[in-house]
């Protein structure tokens, strides 16, 4: 598959096979993944949680109990200076959700440098190579620092994992430098720009350099569908999408469809049509939480699991943590999809002068 990261004014995106399956406007305002400075104000101990002052006009909410059971931190005290991480970028009423667990991410390995937990990407089933690369884990982190294997250390040689792993543990001591320095509630001691993020996400792919003068019209039509709710599929079907407060849901259509076979030969090949675009918009969107999928009903039980494999080899390279849970009695597809960043509601179309970044590096 050829990937590109394409970065311009006020954007970065990614293409596979020249369909562009992410944007990320360059938003000012996103600190996910940032790294900073916070009080502890308020503790709340019946809700198990506190509220820091990071230097907004909202405090961030900061649980007590930090999910892992290896997390090596102190108890939270009131008034007392942390250094945290943005989880969840402020959403609406709701505050910036924070971390003491920090996570330094790098393309073959995940430090956390506050914990000393070491396990491996639940992508990586086989459990020969799962073994392996906890070995290699064990040795490359020798108790100083948590780590988590990415799915591109499968193919990665262990000492390329040590120094890579070795490199955001120097990190991490230079952020713990900057801290030692003071300064008030927000002060940003590592902050990763999105190419960055992409970079160390997409890297095992291998991206070819290429530099374009002008904007590609075809990738700018193919933003401009995130802001569609009806998209029309290639065989004459469609995809609705309508985003509800607390979930999205995607109805498949047979519209003008007409297969040369019989009605449930059309069907399912709809339906199978309907997986790659739904994949593709739903990265291209950053659409998370729960996601209801309606499509057309499959009378065969080989149809609708030919159709679930089929969805999950469309996110098989989606970097968000994706989870599809089968079928609901209702015949209804239901996955979730982990939260990070803003969803792409209205398209930025500022594509122009856009250059593409080697992610060979």
């Amino acid at each position: 598959m050829e990937r590109k990261i394409l970065c311009g004014p006020g954007f970065c995106a990614v293409t596979e096979d020249g369909e562009l399956v992410e944007y990320l406007p360059l938003d000012d305002g996103d600190r996910n993944g940032c790294i900073l400075l916070g009080r502890v104000g308020r503790l709340m101990p019946g809700l198990k949680c506190a509220f820091i002052d990071i230097g907004r006009k909202k405090n961030g909410f900061l649980p007590l109990d930090e999910i892992s059971g290896s997390f090596s931190g102190s108890p939270v005290r009131s008034g007392e200076t942390l250094i945290l991480q943005v989880k969840k970028e402020e959403n609406g009423e709701k505050g910036a959700f924070l971390t003491r667990d920090v996570m330094l991410a790098g393309s073959l390995a995940i430090v956390m440098p506050m914990n000393r937990y070491v396990g491996v990407s639940s992508r990586i089933t086989d459990p020969a190579v799962r073994q392996r690369l906890k070995e290699t884990g064990e040795e490359a982190s020798a108790g100083k620092y948590g780590i988590v294997m990415r799915n591109a250390a499968a193919d990665a040689a262990p000492e390329a994992v040590k120094q890579e792993a070795e490199s955001m543990y120097a990190l991490w001591q230079e952020i713990l430098e900057k801290a030692g320095e003071g300064g008030a509630p927000g002060r940003e001691l590592w902050n990763p720009s999105p190419a960055e993020r992409l970079k160390a996400d997409y890297r095992a792919g291998g991206f070819e350099t290429v530099e374009l003068q002008g904007p590609d019209p075809e990738i700018v039509r193919q933003l401009k569908q995130s802001s569609e709710r009806t998209l029309r599929l290639p065989g004459g079907g469609n995809i609705v999408i309508d985003r509800c407060e607390a979930m999205t849901v995607i109805d498949v259509n047979t519209a003008s469809a007409a297969g040369a076979g019989s009605k449930e030969m059309t069907v399912l090949q709809t339906n199978l049509e309907a997986c790659g675009m739904i994949a593709r918009q739903v990265r291209l969107r950053n659409l998370g939480g729960i996601i209801l999928i309606d499509f057309i009903d499959m009378e065969e039980e080989a149809d609708r699991d030919r159709v679930l494999q089929r969805m999950s080899e469309a996110f098989a390279n989606d970097r968000i943590k994706t989870v599809i849970h089968g079928w609901t009695k209702l015949g209804i597809l239901e996955m979730t999809r982990k939260r990070t960043g803003k969803e792409i509601k209205n398209s930025d179309l500022r594509i122009q002068n856009y250059k593409l970044i080697d992610d060979r590096g």
